[in-house]
Parts: C-alpha cells; structure tokens; sequence
C-alpha cells in the first residue's frame, strides 16, 4: 500500500501538516500522539489475562496454637 510513496510524497504530505496545523503547534501534537500511545499500551498491558494457577498444587499449611493445622492464604504470615 504504502509501497509507491518516494520521499516527494512525504515531503509534501509534511508540506500539507505544517499548512493545517502551523509550526507552533506541531510539537504539541507530537507530545499529545505520544502522550495517547503511552496511555493505550498502559490499557492494553492491563488488560491481559493472567495464566490460571497450577490446580495440582496442594495449599501450604501452617499449625495453629492449639495443635491444629489450616490452609494459609496469601496476606497470612506465618511466624518461625
């Protein structure tokens, strides 16, 4: 598609930008496009989906004061 464009086209596609938006404002375009990429990746890392966990594994155990054992889950903290 973009295979026929030479470095004419491009210059005068620039030519084009700078009579559109004047050349005060270009690095404020610039630094706005970049600042919504930064903002789109951030999304589309947040929105992947973890692997599940390994179901195979048996929960650790941990044994209470009066003899007994229970499963530990993640915010326990177990003392040596």
């Amino acid at each position: 598609m973009l295979s026929n464009l030479t470095g004419w086209h491009f210059l005068i596609i620039l030519v084009v930008i700078l009579l559109l938006f004047g050349a005060p404002k270009l690095p404020l375009l610039a630094r706005s496009l970049g600042q919504s990429m930064k903002i789109f990746k951030s999304e589309i890392k947040s929105d992947t989906v973890d692997p599940p966990a390994d179901s195979t594994a048996t929960p650790a155990r941990t044994e209470t004061t009066d003899g007994t054992t229970r499963p530990v889950g993640p915010g326990d903290q177990t003392k040596p």
